[in-house]
């Protein structure tokens, strides 16, 4: 077990106590730089005493065994305090994906160059904070008006009804010298609190239905990461905490059949498991341990071979099975923390019962091995026929995610609906699917000989017509012709589909899927 993370967020001191801070404490915000220049040992000690939220350079290591140096936000560390060279810091490169992050040695970094410190809460509370204007300014008076008009609003409302202090109160929150209670704010933990650097409108900085600008902001509400893993753990919802442990990854590799493979993003294994050096999964029940001899001794005794569901296609070593996720939780539960490790928006893990999960394995004398899988909500009121969909790294890059995205569409031509996944994908995903949907409008135009209309083609590839005509727009071939709008596939779009088309890659033989849709009652929908 390695050494357990410190990712305790404790205030920075400011950084008007440092020589270097003090000039440029009475500057305005938008003028004044965050990173701190000056004294390299004394930014290197104020970085040792405080790192988290941090930004440096660090030293990223490449493929070809070469190194650069990367901008890199610190969010968490761990290892002996009275030992700085003895520390490993868990680093997010600035401008790259999150499956890159990573623990590096003290040794990586530099602290000889800038260091980007955090901003205080006393920092920001000043930046929110507006300047009254001269008495004679013209937004000052529009502003006075503006608030004489509310308030007289607000007493002619509170005469018929309420006590004298009632109607004090009402005029106090009309003026802006209260705040309401109950304002709608977000908890941080949660998404943050309102943001009020940015503003579209620089002649208009105060909002008057915003009665807490300009005054001090309510105490945070601290959350802290052991009540954000209980969350993640028992709540039917994954939803993550920009802020807090989600941000890291617990497992480092995971070990499943003949492959390892790196874990990218954090997920919710229970505790015993959850920060295991490496995680041994059973490839056919998905069930988890933290040695190799606990999963022998499961391998002896575990008879499954093929996901637990109805087997619904076939074709050469390719097999879909469909799992129903009311009658198979464990299995399914364990599928979405398993998936959890490589897509960084799920958020599905606990409830599985309103889910159908479609299952794509690999057939040989040992069992069917799941190389993806995508799930599907049993009754969708938005005509959504994927609401997840995952390939496993090892199968990466080798056109399933493809084959995936074609039986989904399989499936919805027979159930005879247009269905689209459900949004927002991933970065990956969304990759995918302008593959796949560019590639089947192309074939679907170049083979027909009549005019044809978008509901035509969305009737033809069950594609919904606004992800068709998304579809066009981003490969150009939506022109506007002689008042209308036409159809125009250029030279570059029909030369890369020629070379996608010369490609050995693998397609969903419809004639073998042996599938009627699934009806549910409305007590089989209710879930609890």
């Amino acid at each position: 077990m390695p050494e357990s993370v410190q990712a305790e967020n404790s205030e920075f001191p400011s950084r008007n106590s440092s020589p270097t801070a003090a000039s440029t404490a009475d500057t305005p915000a938008s003028n004044r730089a965050t990173p701190v220049k000056g004294n390299s040992a004394l930014n290197a000690q104020h970085f040792l005493s405080s790192p988290i939220g941090c930004k440096l350079f660090v030293k990223k290591l490449m493929q070809n065994q070469e190194s650069e140096f990367r901008k890199a936000e610190i969010l968490s560390f761990r290892g002996p305090t009275d030992d700085p060279s003895k520390m490993e810091y868990y680093v997010h490169y600035v401008e790259f994906n999150k499956r890159l992050d990573e623990w590096v040695p003290a040794e990586r970094l530099d602290l000889s160059r800038e260091i980007e410190f955090p901003k205080t809460k006393k920092q920001k509370l000043k930046e929110h904070i507006v300047e009254t204007p001269p008495p004679d300014s013209p937004m000052r008076s529009s502003k006075g008006a503006r608030k004489q008009k509310g308030s007289q609003e607000m007493s002619t409302q509170g005469s018929s009804a309420g006590t004298p202090s009632q109607k004090r109160r009402l005029e106090d929150i009309a003026a802006g010298e209260v705040g309401t209670p109950g304002d709608d704010t977000e908890t941080p933990g949660f998404g943050g609190s309102k943001d009020m650097d940015d503003h579209d409108d620089e002649t208009d900085l105060l909002d008057p239905d915003d009665p807490n600008q300009g005054t001090a902001a309510p105490p945070e509400e601290t959350f802290s990461k052991e009540k954000e893993i209980e969350k993640l753990r028992t709540s039917g919802s994954m939803t993550q905490c920009v802020s807090e442990v989600a941000r890291v990854k617990n497992l480092n590799t995971i070990q499943m059949g003949k492959h390892e493979m790196e874990a990218w993003y954090f997920s919710p294994y229970p505790l015993e498991y959850a920060y295991a050096e490496k995680l041994y999964i059973c490839e056919f029940c998905l069930c988890y341990y933290v040695s190799h001899k606990q999963l022998e001794r499961h391998r002896s005794k575990c008879q499954l071979q093929h996901p637990p569901g109805n087997e619904i296609y076939r074709y050469q070593d390719i097999s879909f099975f469909e799992i129903d996720g009311r009658k198979q939780k464990t299995w399914c539960r364990n599928l979405c923390l398993l998936s959890k490790c490589f897509l960084d928006h799920k958020t599905l893990y606990y409830d599985v019962d309103p889910f159908l999960f479609y299952c794509m394995t690999e057939r040989d004398e040992f069992g069917c091995h799941l190389i993806g899988y995508f799930s599907k909500e049993k009754e969708s009121t938005e005509n959504y026929n994927l609401a997840c969909i995952l390939t496993l790294p090892q199968f990466q890059r080798m056109g399933f995610g493809r084959l995936l995205i074609q039986f989904s569409y399989e499936l919805s031509k027979v159930e005879g609906r247009v269905g689209s996944p459900e949004k927002p994908l991933s970065d990956l995903g969304l990759l995918s699917y302008r593959a796949y949907w560019t590639e089947t409008i192309v074939e679907l135009l170049l083979s027909t000989t009549d005019e044809i209309t978008i509901e035509e083609i969305s009737q033809r590839t069950s594609i919904t017509p606004q992800d068709i005509l998304h579809t066009l727009q981003n490969i150009g071939a939506l022109k506007y012709y002689r008042g209308q709008h036409i159809i125009c596939l250029g030279d570059k779009v029909i030369d890369n589909w020629e070379k996608g088309r010369k490609k050995k890659r693998r397609d969903i033989a419809p004639e073998k899927l042996e599938w009627k849709p699934m009806h549910f009652t409305p007590s089989q929908l209710r879930f609890l």
